[in-house]
Parts: C-alpha cells; sequence; structure tokens
C-alpha cells in the first residue's frame, strides 16, 4: 500500500476556530454520517465559512483507495466502488491500494453539466464499440467533500444533480443511449450570503442541516479571532504544533464515531416526540423526521454513547428544522426560534 502526503499549504487547524459552533457541530455530525445529506451554511461575508469547511476536510484521516482509479473506489464495499474494479474483483485480480487525503472538490460558480457530471466520449463509443468516460467533479468527491460557495447563485439545475446524487450516493450519465454510472457518495457542503438570494424552498428542504452564522459581536472574541488568524498566517507550523493534541483528539473522536454509530439506537418514545415536533411545525413531508433521527444518532456516537437521549434531540433538531418551515412574509419570528419553542414545549412535556 502506497501512503500520499499532501505537500500543499497548511490548513487553518479546526480545533483553533472560535466559536460558529452551530457551523462546526453541523460538518462534524454529517462526516460522521453522510446519509444526513450535507450541510447549507448561511451568514454574513468573512465570517470563515470556507476556512472551516477546508478545515475539517484536512482533519479527517487518509482514506484506502484502490490505487490509479478515478472514483476513488473502496477495495471492498460494492456500493462506493466503480464497475471497473468490480470486474477486476469477480476476475480475481489483485488491487494495489493507496492511503489519500479525504478529497475536498471546490465546485466553481460557472461550472457546466459536463464539468460537474462528465462526459462520454460518443464518436468512440459508436466506432469502436468502448465506453470512454471522462470523469466530472462528482467522481474526485466521491468519499470525500463538495463544498458549493454562494451556492444560491448557481444554476438550479445544477444544484437539483448535486442533490440527487449526494441523496442516491450515484451519478449516472446518459448520452445518445449509452449510459454510464459511478459512484458519488460525498458530503455536500453549501454556503451562500442571505442578502445575495435564497435557493428555493425545494431544493433547501432536501439539505439535510442548515447552520446559521452570524458576525460575532463581542469585542473580546473578536480580538481572540483576528489574533489566531494572525498567528497562523505569520507561523502556520507552530500555530498547527500547538493544536496537534486537540486535532488528534477530535480526528480519534469521529473515526469512533463512525464505527459505533450502526450500533446506536433510538427508543420509540423519543422518535414519536420528533415526529410530533415536526407535525406541530407543519413540516412538509417526512425528511425533517428522517434526517432528525439520523443526526440524533450520529450526536450520541460523537459523544461515546449507544442509546440516543433527549438532549441530543435538543441539540439538533433546530439544525434540521429551522429550513423546511414554510415562509410566512408577516412572521416576526425567526424560523429557528419557531423550532426551539416549539421543541421546548413538547420535549419538556
Amino acid at each position: 500500500m502506497n501512503t500520499t502526503q499532501n505537500q500543499a499549504r497548511p490548513v487553518f487547524p479546526f480545533t483553533a476556530i472560535v466559536g460558529q459552533e452551530e457551523m462546526k457541530l453541523a460538518l462534524i455530525l454529517n462526516v460522521i454520517d453522510p446519509r444526513i445529506g450535507g450541510v447549507m451554511i448561511m451568514g454574513d461575508r468573512g465570517t470563515g465559512k470556507s476556512t472551516t469547511i477546508r478545515a475539517i476536510a484536512d482533519l479527517l484521516p487518509q482514506i484506502e483507495v484502490v490505487e490509479n482509479d478515478l472514483f476513488n473506489s473502496h477495495v471492498s464495499d460494492y456500493d462506493l466502488m466503480s464497475d471497473t474494479i468490480k470486474q477486476k474483483l469477480q476476475q480475481g485480480s489483485d488491487l494495489d491500494t493507496e492511503l489519500i487525503n479525504v478529497p475536498m472538490i471546490d465546485l466553481p460558480l460557472g461550472a457546466t453539466e459536463d464539468r460537474v457530471c462528465g462526459t462520454i466520449d460518443i464518436e468512440k463509443a459508436l466506432t469502436e464499440g468502448v465506453k470512454t468516460f471522462e470523469p466530472g467533479l462528482l467522481a474526485k468527491a466521491n468519499r470525500g467533500i463538495l463544498y458549493v460557495d454562494e451556492v444560491n447563485l448557481l444554476d438550479d439545475h445544477l444544484v437539483d444533480i448535486l442533490l440527487d446524487s449526494a441523496a442516491s450516493g450515484w451519478n449516472t450519465v446518459e448520452r445518445e443511449g449509452i449510459s454510464i454510472r459511478h459512484p458519488a457518495r460525498f458530503v455536500l457542503v453549501g454556503s451562500g450570503n442571505p442578502e445575495e438570494g435564497e435557493l428555493r424552498p425545494q431544493l433547501l428542504d432536501r439539505f439535510g442541516m442548515h447552520a446559521e452564522i452570524r458576525t460575532v459581536k463581542d469585542p473580546d472574541l473578536r480580538v481572540q479571532i483576528v489574533e489566531q488568524r494572525s498567528q497562523f498566517d505569520n507561523d502556520p507550523y507552530q500555530c498547527l504544533k500547538e493544536f496537534s493534541q486537540q486535532q488528534e483528539e477530535l480526528k480519534q473522536s469521529i473515526v469512533v464515531a463512525q464505527s459505533q454509530l450502526e450500533s446506536v439506537s433510538i427508543d420509540y418514545d423519543l422518535r414519536v416526540k420528533i415526529s410530533e415536533v415536526c407535525g406541530v411545525l407543519d413540516v412538509d413531508g417526512l425528511r425533517g423526521d428522517i434526517v432528525t433521527n439520523r443526526a440524533a444518532k450520529a450526536f450520541a456516537a460523537y459523544n461515546g454513547r449507544d442509546q440516543v437521549e433527549i438532549e441530543d434531540i435538543r441539540k439538533v433538531i433546530v439544525l434540521c428544522l429551522r429550513h423546511r418551515l414554510r415562509k410566512d412574509p408577516l412572521e416576526t419570528v425567526d424560523s429557528g426560534s419557531k423550532v426551539q419553542q416549539v421543541v421546548d414545549e413538547i420535549l419538556n412535556s
């Protein structure tokens, strides 16, 4: 097995980020269980959205992939394996593997559908009978994180494709009757500034979580953030050394939580309370119920427990539901506060 070391410039350590606890928690839970469905981060400019997302990717342990495979295929999990690798396994071929850093793919605003999904060489397919596929960003993002900055400015059709792939874990490309399918399981992270427009409600609803971040007002905290950033800019390696133990501890917590996730259970009574909250808030569909159940389990695993407690639900439910409420132009209460009021009433009863 080969190990690929990342010689890129240092990334600001995740554990050094001051404040923005809601955003950090949403990212950690999605990394523990990607089935939560990604996170949409809305907030003011210059609040560290991109820095935090890059920091979580850098924190994660390296993953084992089949060497020279374009889709970061897993060596034994069929759901994370390209068709070519499956065929090689069925033929009894030996597969060389390597360790790579978790892929962190940026999707540029001007990206085309071909750039995102990949393209099939029709000419080669028709003349030589060979399926030649040029992978897109979804292939590169398999088993990693796909980050879309200013997602609210991205074409709705592309957002739809991203959400479909994130939900199903597969990307299908069809051209002139030729079809190619490959694994595309990734954590979808979108960020945006509410001043530049909202996502359509039906697209917003498909993000598992929605974190809202605001500019820090506390002067002491602001000074701490500025000093932390200046320290990193002046001597990044010293800063990384300072936080290395905290980084390692968080990394181990995430790895342990990922391995324990399947054994976490949630009592029927608590599941009823989650659905009761969704019913009272008039949340459309059942996505809210499903995501809250998953997030509560991930949070319990993160805290080293195999049983979900009521406090786990309290901690994650606003993140899972605030973006699913119907918008009322006359409503003066913030959607997060509205969810919190209902949660307090039902969970305390």
